[in-house]
């Protein structure tokens, strides 16, 4: 049996999106699923042992180019025997129905019908869990998820890890607090630059190094973390953001005893990789996308409008991360980390 997935178009959707992989390999150990995806995700997918081979898909995020999807689907025809759609837009389902795959199934949405032949009516009461909803599409309607529930695993090669670390000079002489200060979502998932910087200047006093991670966009936030802290410590922490490749970030944080971060990304990537991790939630709620990980703390204030799951505050102030002191994020890390964790 050949799946085709058509995955989701952000970080954290796609390691979450693991967790259908993993279902439907339990269902068809002998299936071969492939995944049409951004190019951007195949460190991610090339780490996911259920996935056979990550597909390119050329067209960005809103992009509609009709002929360009027919052209796709055309070339995927005849190799399919099932197409499983993890977006909702119309956009998303015209690539299966060009490859004319026979069963084609995803949640109702964006006037499908006709598109999919396989419409499944989404009750949010049942599944709250983003995974959930990934994980039924795995299965027949109504059918009760087996538990418990499968966690995404990103499996590191050691040798691209070796090449990371040579590459930037990196040494595993003490143990490595990664920090991800960003969130490409928007500001109102941000933790503030001068809680990282405590954060990051009480590990290095207490031995450890600190590490930056992010994108391009994040670079400036790291500088500001690092610039915070006194000469002396200063040289303790590394800006990553922006240098590395995803590929590079994956394999880095693997080296991490620990990671703080913000509801992004990076943190569904550190929980699938069992790195010990404090997740700081502000406008966003661990109801919906919880990092799936043994060693999770979860640090929130839970102040009357959050969540509100809004890209900017609707108020300007911001409180739901601003007023989240570093004293709770490090107590989580000392209950999680009393002594630093092993590099596997």
């Amino acid at each position: 049996m050949n799946i085709l997935i058509i995955g989701p178009s952000w970080v954290g959707d796609m390691v979450m999106a693991q967790t259908l992989f993993q279902c439907l390999k339990q269902r068809h150990p002998d299936c071969a699923i492939d995944v049409l995806a951004p190019e951007w995700s195949r460190p991610i997918l090339e780490r996911m042992p259920e996935v056979r081979q990550a597909l390119s898909f050329p067209l960005g995020h809103g992009v509609l180019q009709l002929a360009t999807r027919r052209k796709i689907g055309k070339s995927l025809a005849g190799q399919y025997d099932q197409a499983i759609l993890l977006p909702n837009s119309l956009k998303s389902a015209l690539v299966p129905f060009f490859a004319g795959i026979a069963t084609r199934t995803g949640w109702k949405g964006e006037m499908r019908y006709g598109l999919l032949n396989d419409v499944r009516v989404l009750d949010k009461d049942r599944y709250p869990l983003m995974i959930e909803r990934f994980m039924a599409l795995a299965f027949e309607p109504g059918v009760d998820l087996p538990k418990p529930y499968p966690r995404p695993s990103l499996h590191i090669d050691q040798g691209s890890r070796a090449a990371a670390l040579s590459k930037f000079g990196l040494s595993l002489d003490r143990p490595v607090l990664a920090l991800c200060p960003g969130a490409e979502f928007g500001e109102a998932k941000r933790w503030p630059s001068e809680h990282y910087a405590r954060v990051a200047e009480a590990k290095i006093r207490a031995g450890w190094q600190v590490w930056l991670f992010g994108s391009n966009n994040d670079h400036p936030v790291g500088e500001e973390i690092r610039l915070r802290l006194i000469p002396g410590l200063r040289e303790e922490a590394v800006n990553l953001a922006g240098a590395t490749s995803l590929a590079e970030a994956i394999d880095l944080l693997s080296c991490a005893g620990a990671v703080v971060s913000n509801d992004s990304g990076l943190m569904h990537v550190a929980a699938a990789l069992n790195r010990p991790l404090v997740a700081v939630y502000g406008s966003t709620s661990p109801q919906f996308t919880p990092p799936l990980a043994e060693q999770v703390e979860i640090v929130r204030l839970g102040i009357e409008c959050s969540p509100c799951f809004e890209r900017t505050c609707r108020f300007g102030h911001y409180n739901c991360l601003r007023e989240l002191a570093p004293r709770p994020v490090l107590e989580a890390l000392d209950r999680l980390v009393a002594d630093p964790v092993e590099v596997e």
